[in-house]
């Protein structure tokens, strides 16, 4: 999924960008629309998140009350111009999203399923057979209709995430529908809690195939980077990056299990509930 080029900022007038301190107008921007209706469950705060780092250039990532994540994609000598132009980027995308095209309507899911099936031509999957992750998305699609995409953003994160973990191809053997678990992580948020959960299943993995936390870390952080310098959404290579970091950390120190006891029981017992709910 894809959302305006950080380079097709060149289109937009510079005396504009100028004269407007990006980092307010943002958070005014979302701010705006909490009062306007927007459904943003975890309110209208625009978070900063700047790399550390003793020496320019300075990388500064900015996550949008609805999960949408961006970042500075040029060469920035200091951190008050990562933030800057990372909150320009998001801005930029932000009065996208207000165009009609990026709402979610009955139009919107027939073109975005068709887009779909055309890039899954040849697999086999179907967009009316409830096992596919076509399936899937356009039922998460049509459970958000009324949403712009950079709201829908977070709960597209959990599931490319679900899917990247492997976690929905055991909640499916576990005869977990679609509906359910959709249901589920519609109501759960990107949090601590569930990026260690998350960890905890590539520590499993890695007791499997030695290396292999390391190699999904290093090719994520190529991911991040070359999305970032194009300009692009960067939630879920970031994401990815996270989990596998905390995941490489507990392995290095050899703890991995005290640092979880303050999840959610019900994320813990998530597979099991819902099996349990289908006997």
């Amino acid at each position: 999924m894809r959302f305006l080029m950080a380079n097709a900022l060149g289109c937009v007038s510079l005396y504009h960008f100028q004269t407007v301190n990006m980092v307010e107008t943002l958070q005014e921007f979302w701010e705006k629309k909490k009062r306007q209706g927007a459904a943003l469950k975890n309110g209208s705060l625009v978070v900063y998140e700047c790399v550390p780092s003793a020496n320019a250039p300075y990388v500064c990532y900015v996550t949008l009350p609805g999960g949408s994540c961006f970042g500075s994609f040029q060469h920035c000598s200091t951190k008050a111009e990562a933030r800057r132009v990372a909150a320009r980027v998001a801005l930029v995308n932000s009065v996208f999203n207000e165009q009609p095209c990026r709402t979610i309507t009955v139009e919107f899911i027939r073109k975005s399923v068709q887009e779909a099936i055309a890039s899954f031509s040849g697999s086999g999957n179907k967009s009316d057979d409830p096992g596919t992750s076509i399936a899937a998305y356009q039922y998460m699609l049509e459970a958000n209709k009324g949403k712009t995409m950079l709201e829908f953003q977070e709960l597209m994160t959990v599931f490319q995430l679900l899917h990247w973990n492997g976690s929905l191809k055991v909640l499916r053997e576990r005869k977990c529908s679609r509906q359910e678990v959709i249901l589920y992580y519609s109501q759960c948020p990107l949090d601590d809690c569930m990026r260690s959960q998350m960890a905890l299943d590539w520590i499993s993995k890695e007791k499997k195939t030695p290396g292999i936390v390391l190699l999904e870390l290093q090719a994520s952080l190529q991911e991040l980077e070359r999305a970032r310098e194009a300009g692009r959404e960067l939630r879920f290579p970031k994401e990815k990056k996270e989990i596998l970091t905390l995941a490489l950390s507990q392995i290095e120190t050899g703890s991995t299990s005290t640092e979880w006891s303050t999840c959610d029981p019900k994320w813990l017992g998530l597979c099991t509930n819902l099996a349990n709910s289908k006997h």
